[in-house]
């Protein structure tokens, strides 16, 4: 069976959602620039050998429709490439690697492009949205009681207690931020805690882009008024526990979740070029990585914070491999609210958790951060010269997706 291996990555700068740098880029546009990006460090590599892009984005409607995958195709100026636009919400481009893999070990082609986009600034989004309420209502009536139960836990006050117990649905509709506060009444992840991880994912952020190794990790994007943007707009200097303990919960009143300790909204977009080990050696490239397992998993959506833990101990298993045996770990940082649970209940050693900061501080493009994260992690392994990576998250809805990784280059 023919190994699935990455060649090549590419992930913009993230920008701040409606008022950052990347507001005025079509999701598209980011997108193909991104993927054009990829392909020129593989020279070797003839387009008409590619088999398919596959892209992944939360919000597949308005300017991120018509099947976005074969528009950047189209773009790109590569008709002979087909694609596909896939939706897994915040493990949407994690979802399209693992298809790429998935088409490699079956045989069924030898080079992939596994892309991820979101653009929130310009986005048309769906039942995931932070205003589900807002436009029209597609929801299902059949949730009504569950989404009323959650405006009480919004209103505060409420002790969060597994509907399914009551024989009740669950809110699929929930919006994350609710999500989290459930997870930290649930585990008793307290609001110290949960600042304290925000200061430490921003304090890291800034160390690693004093460093270099930020600026080894983004491809600058040009935007349509040639202006280049190179660097995240959410990294902030100087944060100190002291000044996000003063900040106000945002989803509840007597919540724990504020925009110290959760990712903001944003704009980006990445890609990453897959192929068979086969179809490597035959181009004389050595591969950054080899894809050793992926994990899946589902879960109530009220608790979908939760979802990296038996996502993560399904990848392990697959690769008969524990939790030590992993060098670098990248938890996609929603929230503070669940990383830390995760984190904990996986038994991960924090020193190797996010080592150059995460979401909190750059960001969190839906559909981008699974592409995203996979950049980074090769990234984090070459600078730390290290072998194996762990990427996983959460993902809205109730499910958990984790990936583990082989640093071969």
């Amino acid at each position: 069976m023919p190994e699935a291996v990455i060649v090549a990555t590419a992930r913009s700068p993230i920008g701040r959602a409606v008022k950052g740098s990347l507001a005025s880029m079509r999701a598209d546009e980011m997108t193909a620039q991104m993927v054009r990006a990829a392909l020129a460090k593989v020279p070797a590599l003839d387009s008409t050998d590619i088999d398919d892009l596959i892209l992944g984005t939360g919000s597949p409607a308005g300017e991120g429709g018509f099947n976005m995958a074969k528009v950047v195709s189209t773009l790109l100026g590569m008709d002979h490439v087909p694609g596909t636009t896939v939706n897994r919400y915040c493990a949407s481009s994690l979802q399209t690697t693992r298809m790429a893999m998935h088409a490699i070990r079956a045989g069924e082609g030898d080079v992939l492009i596994s892309a991820g986009v979101e653009a929130v600034s310009r986005a048309v989004f769906g039942s995931a949205d932070k205003a589900p309420d807002s436009g029209p209502d597609t929801k299902n009536p059949r949730f009504e009681a569950a989404r009323a139960r959650s405006q009480r836990f919004a209103a505060g006050g409420s002790t969060w207690n597994d509907p399914r117990e009551a024989g009740e649905l669950p809110d699929i509709y929930l919006t994350m931020g609710q999500t989290a506060e459930n997870v930290a009444q649930l585990t008793g992840t307290t609001r110290e805690d949960q600042d304290r991880f925000g200061v430490r994912s921003q304090n890291l952020t800034e160390q690693a882009i004093a460093n270099g190794f930020w600026a080894k990790d983004i491809t600058p994007l040009t935007l349509p008024d040639g202006t280049v943007v190179s660097a995240d707009d959410g990294p902030r200097a100087g944060v100190t526990y002291e000044k996000v303990a003063q900040l106000q919960p945002v989803f509840r009143p007597d919540g724990t979740v504020t925009a110290g300790n959760c990712c903001p909204l944003n704009d980006g977009a990445a890609a990453v070029v897959i192929m068979s080990d086969v179809k490597a050696k035959q181009l004389g490239l050595t591969p950054l990585a080899r894809i050793v397992s992926t994990g899946l998993t589902g879960l109530s959506p009220e608790i979908m914070g939760l979802g990296p833990v038996e996502a993560t101990r399904r990848a392990l298993a697959l690769a008969g491999m524990s939790i030590a045996d992993i060098d670098l770990v990248e938890i996609n940082e929603a929230f503070a609210a669940q990383v830390l649970p995760s984190a904990r209940r996986l038994g991960m050693d924090e020193d190797r958790l996010n080592v150059n900061g995460g979401g909190i501080a750059i960001g969190h493009p839906f559909g981008m951060t699974g592409a995203r994260i996979t950049t980074t992690l090769i990234t984090s392994l070459q600078h730390h010269d290290k072998q194996f990576g762990l990427e996983t998250m959460c993902v809205g809805g109730g499910q958990g997706m984790a990936m583990i990784l082989e640093r071969l280059s």
